[in-house]
């Protein structure tokens, strides 16, 4: 909170611009709502900057964050068909990678790697169920407040992403569980997210055995 203070409404909007926020819709081609950092003053961009304000975020714009970091600072263009096939599977169409913006340096990403792998790798971290054998894995968890006067139960938030021993990272994932059937005081997004994430990223990665 105080470092989004210290940077001011105006730098924060324009840094999470370059991660997509703000944008308009996204068409993968199936829409997905407009992620918002919005204009505030002083006090509630402070809370923006710690995700307790009025920004908001689809699961899709985070996965997109977790992907740019992982992505030395890439954020791509996402989309959910990669090829078009005729009935007899000649390709009609494919999809090109498209890059949107470099979100932060590669410097920063390298950093930010840093960090989010401490998460799931340090004993004192939060993300520890993320971790898969013989993978880097980096994550970052989260825990919503939700309800009038946080009475209802927090959604709890977990992104994430692997990268192989090559170096590439060819997973980036975003999970919120909104409804979980925790009680409230055991609902965190290592816990009930993580394992989430840690399974989704697996499938993938097996997938391209």
């Amino acid at each position: 909170a105080k470092m989004a203070d210290n940077v001011g409404n105006e730098k924060m909007i324009e840094q999470a611009e370059k991660f997509g926020f703000n944008e308009t819709e996204l068409d993968t081609p199936v829409r997905a709502a407009k992620s918002t950092y919005p204009e505030d003053n002083p006090p509630q961009n402070a809370l923006d900057g710690i995700g307790q304000g009025s920004n908001a975020a689809t699961p899709l714009q985070m996965a997109m964050v977790a992907s740019a970091v992982a992505n030395d600072g890439k954020l791509m263009k996402p989309y959910m068909v990669d090829q078009l096939k005729a009935p007899n599977l000649d390709t009609l169409e494919t999809t090109e990678p498209q890059q949107l913006s470099q979100a932060v340096s590669s410097k920063t990403a390298q950093a930010l790697q840093e960090m989010m792998e401490t998460v799931v790798n340090d004993p004192q971290g939060t993300g520890g169920k993320a971790k898969i054998d013989g993978v880097t894995v980096g994550g970052k968890t989260g825990t919503a407040q939700h309800g009038l006067n946080n009475s209802e139960k927090p959604y709890a938030w977990f992104i994430s992403y692997a990268k192989l021993s090559d170096g590439s990272a060819p997973v980036a994932v975003a999970v919120v569980v909104e409804d979980g059937a925790a009680d409230r005081g055991d609902i965190t997004g290592g816990g009930l997210a993580g394992p989430i994430a840690r399974d989704v990223m697996k499938a993938v990665i097996n997938s391209k055995k």
